[in-house]
């Protein structure tokens, strides 16, 4: 816990000196360009080696392997196409069942691609790096890497859905969904939250969301017809997140708060309030769904840039002040809470091992 809470200290006090906002100026590099280079250099090696050489730590690591071992043995698996090349691919060019190379890829491109979403949308790199660190992202990328990676192309293609331009949105999307398929939930969720809601359609939606509470058997079908790996397992008991939800609470009794100043006639802080609003939604009212806060994540990420846009549109200086001491608090809190439950069941990130002093547990194949 000590090693990722230094990290976290570390890498968000680096992230302060980077201003995102910063341009160049003919072909001059400007000294805040190269503190920049030099802060976002050491956050990403940072962050790339923590994961990269994690070992076995992850509640569903070993299971990766299992699977890589089954892929390399020509089995069936069912996880994505992409995933599945990839694998067989690396394994290839390693000439042996190389999986620290897989997550080493997938640690790679999932932190490179975070980063680089944050700095080139966020208000200020600082404060929604803060947030990404504090909220859990990216120690939760341990876990789940295949979706994590899908996360972080969500996050990247947010300024093609406020472009509205759908072709290398949907494209980005399709080739990313080749690694977690849950991505593909994005394309009518973001296209709906990009859209200029008026009050009556905003009713005919609140009275669609109604049919969750009574008619909770059907989807759960529609689920397994997406998702047959689901049926009869525990991932159909379903589930949802107090925190969460008390998240998006807060979150949007700030965003109507500034709602005239900073969300009415902003295309990107609408899209933002709208990802909040129904993530709040589906935490409510779909809690029976399996892994409801898969979905509903590719909805809150938005947070990081959401609440710092909020804030800076307060004009009264105390106020603004007041809001983001607040919001360092909450965020420091939610970080505590998140690393007291870091070595339970079903987060696993805790005790920290890595290849260099650690050797791998068996897994299914060699017990059998």
């Amino acid at each position: 816990m000590i090693l990722y809470i230094l990290v976290t200290v570390v890498t968000v006090w680096l992230g302060l000196y980077v201003n995102n906002h910063c341009r160049l100026i003919g072909n001059r590099i400007s000294r805040q360009q190269m503190l920049n280079g030099l802060c976002l250099s050491f956050i990403f090696l940072v962050l790339f080696a923590l994961s990269a050489c994690r070992l076995n730590v992850g509640n569903d690591y070993a299971k990766y392997v299992e699977f890589m071992h089954l892929i390399y043995c020509n089995a069936y698996v069912p996880t994505e196409i992409g995933f599945n090349s990839l694998v067989k691919l690396l394994y290839a060019i390693s000439g042996f069942e190389n999986f620290l190379l897989v997550f080493g890829f997938f640690a790679f491109f999932t932190v490179l691609l975070f980063l680089i979403s944050i700095y080139r949308q966020a208000d200020s790199f600082g404060f929604s790096f803060f947030l990404f660190m504090a909220f859990g992202y990216y120690f939760q990328s341990f876990n789940t890497v295949r979706y994590y990676l899908a996360l972080a192309i969500a996050v990247f293609v947010i300024p093609y859905v406020l472009r509205k331009e759908w072709g290398k949105f949907i494209f980005l999307v399709l080739l990313g969904a080749t690694f977690h398929k849950s991505l593909l939930v994005v394309i009518p969720l973001y296209y709906l939250a990009a859209c200029a809601w008026k009050k009556w359609q905003l009713a005919l939606v609140a009275l669609f969301c109604s049919t969750f509470f009574f008619m909770q058997d059907f989807y759960l079908k529609v689920v397994v017809f997406l998702y047959p790996t689901y049926e009869d397992t525990e991932y159909l008991e379903g589930g949802t997140s107090y925190v969460n939800i008390a998240r998006c609470l807060g979150v949007l009794i700030l965003a109507l708060f500034c709602y005239r100043k900073a969300v009415k006639g902003n295309r990107r802080n609408s899209f933002y309030f709208y990802c909040n609003l129904g993530a709040l939604v589906m935490y409510v009212c779909c809690s029976f769904l399996p892994i409801i806060s898969r979905i509903g994540y590719y909805l809150t990420i938005t947070h990081i840039f959401f609440i710092p846009a909020l804030i800076e549109q307060i004009e009264n200086k105390k106020l603004k002040k007041l809001f983001t001491v607040g919001v360092v608090i909450a965020g420091i809190l939610y970080f505590a809470l998140f690393m007291r439950r870091a070595g339970a069941d079903g987060l696993r990130i805790l005790p920290y091992e890595t290849f260099m002093f650690h050797d791998m547990v068996p897994i299914l194949s060699d017990v059998n």
